[in-house]
């Protein structure tokens, strides 16, 4: 081919994939890992290139009548021989254009603000689940019952007085069950039977939740409310939006049922991508759907610039093995030689490299939320630990002044009584 064949030739910006740069002339340039590839292609295709961009910046979707808008649609109606992206492959885009050997694999998955420690005021009860707790209770009213009732049989019995009323069997069970020590022991042996049970069972039990509660407060587990595209369209809290013109948009768009279209149709609207709106997704604004290669340089970005971590990325995907190509006109002349060279630089490993290059730094930001906030050591309880034990002491001092009125007053009107 001659050298002097020049070329129209559709860019789009993808982060860090690809950076588009408008000089003062108007002449589109671009930078990146795509740039690095392209000119490879331009040098060993022997042609010359005009940059430009779609009227509309966009990847390009279909209407109704089948015209793709974006890039796909200056392939469609070939206005330009490529478009360097590059793009995910699907089936719907394949009817415009025809895609290079893909050179990369993607996966997509939900980009968020990053989960933090929060106070909790129930946190004492966390160390038993609810099923436990009740069962415990239970436990606790039958050996009041299982008490009281022995006592009474073997007093008659044997003979000997009973002095355990209801009211000192119910302390004598949570002094037990609280580690407290209790005077005085059963004369009768059905009665140190129970004794000894419950005293083994509170042992168990107490030095269980003891040991829970401590681990849980010294090193404590970070919530992660959102963590697959369930989780995502079953809360409220955090609105999600697509990225528009995207692959993964119209994958959304075409359900018809399940989870696929509760996610399109709980959106809340469409955005650029995950990079240009990375500080609204790190302030909390909402959740992005897209690529973890976008994901990993906004961690970048936000970890080189504040030395701290403010974005998630969900440990399930929402998409994954999506291919990444380039895409040419139909019938392109230049594809099969480029097909070429793509492979002979993706066997090398460069383009690996390039985009490690442009995704550092992201190691520390990679780590679960409860690691990378923990400093490696025990950490000090502040009052947030215990708001929770406040509140219950609070309460239980409300209530007993509450019941110290009561008698009070109960007590005035009776001796009024009496005097008259």
């Amino acid at each position: 081919m001659s050298k002097t064949t020049s070329l129209r030739i559709a860019a789009g910006e993808w982060v860090p994939w690809t950076r588009v740069e408008v000089l003062g002339n108007g002449t589109v340039t671009i930078l990146g890992p795509m740039a690095n590839l392209f000119h490879i292609l331009a040098q060993k295709l022997g042609f010359q290139y005009e940059l430009v961009q779609p009227e509309d910046n966009m990847w390009g979707v279909p209407d109704a009548a089948g015209s793709w808008s974006g890039m796909f649609g200056m392939l469609q109606r070939q206005e330009v021989e490529m478009a360097v992206g590059p793009f995910a492959v699907s089936r719907a885009r394949e009817t415009v254009c025809d895609f290079s050997e893909a050179f990369y694999s993607e996966t997509f998955a939900i980009l968020m603000i990053r989960p933090s420690l929060q106070s909790d005021w129930s946190g004492f009860l966390k160390p038993f689940t609810s099923v436990v707790w009740s069962l415990l209770l239970a436990a606790a009213v039958f050996i009041c019952v299982t008490f009281s009732f022995i006592a009474r049989q073997e007093s008659k019995i044997f003979n000997v007085s009973h002095r355990n009323t209801v009211a000192s069997t119910v302390m004598w069970v949570l002094r037990t069950l609280l580690q407290d020590s209790t005077d005085g022991l059963p004369e009768t042996d059905g009665i140190r039977l129970v004794v000894v049970t419950w005293l083994l069972a509170s042992l168990v039990f107490m030095t269980s939740y003891s040991g829970i509660l401590t681990a849980m407060l010294t090193v404590p587990k970070v919530t992660i409310p959102i963590d697959s595209i369930e989780d995502l369209v079953a809360q409220s809290a955090l609105p999600w939006r697509l990225e528009a013109g995207s692959m993964l948009y119209q994958y959304y768009q075409e359900a018809t049922e399940g989870i696929r279209k509760a996610m399109f149709d709980g959106r809340a609207g469409a955005f650029r991508d995950c990079w240009q709106d990375r500080s609204l997704i790190a302030g909390g604004q909402f959740a992005g759907v897209c690529d973890k290669t976008t994901m990993y340089k906004a961690m970048s970005w936000d970890f080189s610039t504040s030395g701290q971590c403010h974005l998630y990325i969900s440990r399930e995907a929402a998409y994954t093995n999506v291919l990444i190509a380039m895409a040419f006109k139909n019938n392109s002349s230049y594809k099969e030689k480029a097909d070429y060279w793509i492979r002979r630089v993706k066997e090398s490993g460069l383009i690996d490299l390039w985009l490690k290059k442009e995704t550092s730094n992201t190691s520390q930001c990679l780590l679960p939320p409860s690691v990378s906030t923990s400093s490696g050591s025990v950490s000090s309880l502040d009052l947030n630990a215990f708001v929770g034990s406040f509140l219950l002491l609070l309460a239980g001092l409300a209530s007993a002044t509450l019941m110290f009125l009561l008698e009070l007053c109960v007590t005035n009107v009776l001796k009024k009584q009496y005097l008259y």
